[in-house]
């Protein structure tokens, strides 16, 4: 992550459409699991939110590889965060009942490895819950400046979990933005590099937090949020999937 990203993407965990219903639909998966309290793994943090909505639901252990993000998240949150890579988490075997990677893998060159070690820490019938965007005909400069190796498909994220378990849930979600998405980053590979936006370059910088934009767009995500409560969707911008460990 560019280290200018750090603040806004505090500002942007916290307010922005995509992240703020983001963090609902991981608070409905969540649920899903039933018990309570869960010992529970989040890695890759980043800026700390997934890690402060977990923690309604039992104690969280907070990972993350980037070794500025971590000192940044932990002063301004105040929150005890180890610094460690996916590849190589610093845990015991069966330690954790839910280990969480949300929009981390495609970070990851060896994708496999990585969810070997979150399956070795989780617990028997412990969980997986990972999110990952979708689709290499949607990567644009938002994934260049994310530093993204890759964009998956269902099928691909399926093909990671085969063997010690079953997936229990799965779906694409921002569903419903996801033509209008397709149709923006196809077109913004025609700007030249001169033109290219400065700062973080992010398309979660493309809108005003406090726009009515920004607003609406939270209006319509978050009515999918209430769909994927009920139906699987199949296509959508992001992938979400639970894995449950046999």
């Amino acid at each position: 992550m560019d280290k200018q990203f750090y603040t806004e993407y505090y500002d942007l965990e916290r307010n922005h459409w995509w992240f703020k219903v983001r963090s609902g639909i991981i608070e409905d998966s969540v649920k899903t699991i039933n018990k309570s309290p869960l010992n529970i793994l989040n890695i890759g943090v980043a800026t700390g939110k997934t890690s402060e909505i977990l923690s309604q639901f039992g104690n969280v252990t907070s990972v993350e590889f980037d070794t500025e993000c971590c000192r940044f998240t932990s002063e301004k949150l105040g929150i005890d965060i180890i610094n460690a890579s996916i590849l190589n988490l610093p845990f015991s075997d069966n330690k954790f009942d839910l280990v969480c990677a949300f929009d981390v893998l495609e970070h990851v060159e060896n994708d496999q490895k990585a969810v070997s070690e979150m399956k070795r820490v989780c617990v028997n019938n412990g969980h997986i819950c990972i999110t990952v965007p979708a689709f290499m005909h949607l990567w644009s400069h938002h994934d260049d400046v994310n530093m993204h190796l890759r964009r998956y498909t269902m099928k691909g994220v399926l093909a990671l979990f085969i063997g010690s378990g079953k997936i229990i849930a799965k779906t694409y979600f921002n569903s419903f933005l996801y033509f209008p998405i397709m149709t923006f980053r196809i077109l913004s590979r025609l700007i030249p590099p001169s033109m290219i936006r400065k700062g973080a370059g992010s398309d979660f910088t493309l809108i005003n937090n406090e726009s009515p934009v920004n607003k609406l767009l939270y209006k319509i995500f978050n009515f999918e949020r209430k769909l994927l409560k009920k139906i699987e969707f199949p296509v959508g911008v992001s992938i979400l999937c639970i894995w449950k460990k046999d």
